[in-house]
């Protein structure tokens, strides 16, 4: 067993040299001039500590470790692979796609020539086309929070993703793959365009910032500057025209897909129900739910599903064809009762089961008001817009028509979607057309989803359209300074001018932008 420390630096000390004291006495002995004495005190007081004193000073206080070390092996650890990690940002970047880019870059000179014209050509247009549309747009959302109709929700073209508030955390991976997907194109565009004139590439790499995925390229700023306007705008363009490109081709494939997935999908017998909505519930629309009807009106598909709500909704209430027996008057509930826009109740408030229906009276053919159990009413029971339809089906004086008295724009809808029991639903149809999402193909096999294709499509098209966006920060600055000096170096000399100008334009276009994207915001989580 190994002794204590303490033991350890005794025995150190034992063996040691004697104290300094007793060497400036030896060395005061054998000298042989006369010496002051007050020179050696002088010296002996201005000498070092005893080694005890050492020791234990030694003992006491170890010289801290210190961690640079560690946080250069970390830091060269995380260069070595590429990465970059800061708070709410993770980068990785490599060399390893250069040779891809490379190799497409020499393919078909002239193709390609043509190909980034074309790109320049689409940049310029989509660059207008956007601020036109982020105009619109913002009409549009400023519109909708004034109102209270439905049918002014959804119709903008850009609108605001919020995972979790206006996209399904079922969604989140075909949403976020679209994403990245559309980004990886996009950063194609750019390094295919600019090693074709003659821009290096330093490298490719992928990051997330807080949750959303993307790409980009690090092109050497210097070979950049030295080109001419021109050759900028064919690699500024052409992200934007990748994405366009990619757009136009996931378009393409969903029209195709009822061709191509005719053996994995099925379409025509109605619309799925994708996603939970407000509808949901125990005898509500659950995802995976196949809508056949919607009262008489029969449903193949989406089309068909959006087309008999809106002819719902102007159409006269429908009614139901109901025993003459079964109908009681409304004093046996409670007298009926104006609401505040003229129309009649007969049940209370808060009723989940009963309705208030109005009929003729075969007396006195007067309006008479009976509060009845809805669903045990109206299943399977044929409609009518009159007494007279319901004589032509059943024997005279054996049933009447019976119409739901509701608000005005309110309509009362027996959704089909077997084999469970009719949806009823009671509000505004144009709430239910908008808060259901539904698909024409309906999957042969469970694990078959169709969102990546429709994602890409939505996703693409619109990095395409905000990338163009004259803003600080994204595609359309370089685009417009390129654009700039293009066009108007023989018209404002300055360069100085110009770009004042091209500061003020993109001043305009990040106003815009930001203006969209804050009350996009405020529409879809505070509203």
């Amino acid at each position: 067993m190994c002794p204590p420390i303490v033991s350890s630096y005794r025995l150190l000390l034992l063996s040691s040299p004697p104290p300094i004291v007793s060497s400036y006495r030896l060395l005061l002995l054998s000298s042989s001039p006369p010496i002051d004495s007050s020179s050696y005190r002088l010296l002996l007081l201005s000498s070092p500590p005893p080694i005890v004193s050492s020791y234990r000073l030694l003992l006491s206080s170890p010289p801290p470790i210190s961690s640079a070390k560690h946080r250069n092996s970390y830091e060269a650890w995380l260069a070595g692979r590429g990465l970059m990690l800061s708070p709410f940002h993770l980068r990785w970047q490599t060399t390893a796609f250069n040779r891809l880019f490379a190799y497409c870059s020499r393919l078909n000179p002239h193709g390609l020539y043509l190909w980034f014209n074309s790109g320049v050509v689409f940049g310029v247009v989509a660059m207008v086309g956007s601020v036109v549309l982020l105009a619109r747009t913002l009409q549009q959302t400023l519109a909708q929070m004034t109102s209270d109709d439905p049918r002014m929700a959804g119709q903008q073209a850009l609108q605001v993703v919020v995972p979790g508030v206006n996209l399904p955390t079922s969604q989140l991976l075909y949403f976020f793959s679209a994403l990245l997907l559309s980004g990886v194109i996009h950063e194609l565009g750019h390094a295919v365009a600019a090693l074709r004139e003659q821009v290096r590439v330093n490298g490719f790499g992928v990051f997330v910032f807080v949750v959303y995925p993307g790409a980009f390229v690090d092109l050497f700023t210097t070979h950049l500057t030295l080109i001419s306007p021109a050759q900028q705008l064919r690699i500024f363009c052409a992200g934007v025209w990748h994405n366009f490109v990619l757009c136009l081709a996931a378009l393409g494939f969903l029209f195709l897909l009822p061709i191509l997935l005719f053996p994995v999908y099925s379409t025509g017998g109605g619309a799925l129900v994708t996603e939970g909505s407000p509808a949901d519930g125990p005898r509500g629309l659950s995802v995976g739910d196949l809508v056949t009807g919607l009262e008489e009106c029969g449903v193949r598909g989406v089309e068909d599903w959006a087309g008999c709500l809106s002819r719902l909704a102007i159409s006269p209430q429908t009614g139901y064809c109901i025993p003459t027996a079964s109908l009681q008057p409304s004093w046996a509930h409670g007298r009926a009762y104006k609401r505040l826009d003229g129309t009649l109740d007969c049940c209370s408030n808060s009723s989940l089961t009963d309705l208030c229906f109005s009929y003729t009276s075969p007396r006195d053919k007067e309006r008479e008001y009976a509060c009845m159990p809805v669903r045990k009413m109206v299943t399977g029971t044929p409609v009518c817009q009159r007494d007279s339809d319901c004589l032509a089906k059943e024997q005279a004086g054996t049933t009447m028509c019976v119409t739901p008295s509701l608000e005005n724009q309110t309509r009362f809808i027996r959704v089909t979607h077997p084999p469970d029991t009719h949806m009823l639903f009671v509000g505004y149809p144009p709430h239910l057309q908008y808060s259901v999402s539904l698909t024409n193909f309906v999957p042969r096999f469970t694990f078959l989803h169709l969102d990546l294709p429709v994602y890409v499509v939505s996703l693409s098209g619109a990095l395409a359209v905000v990338n163009s966006v004259p803003c600080f920060a994204l595609d359309g600055q370089w685009m417009l300074n390129a654009l700039l000096e293009a066009t108007l170096v023989s018209v404002v000399t300055d360069r100085q001018r110009r770009e004042l100008i091209g500061f003020f334009l993109l001043l305009g276009g990040s106003a815009l932008l930001a203006a969209n994207v804050a009350l996009g915001l405020w529409m879809v989580t505070a509203r």
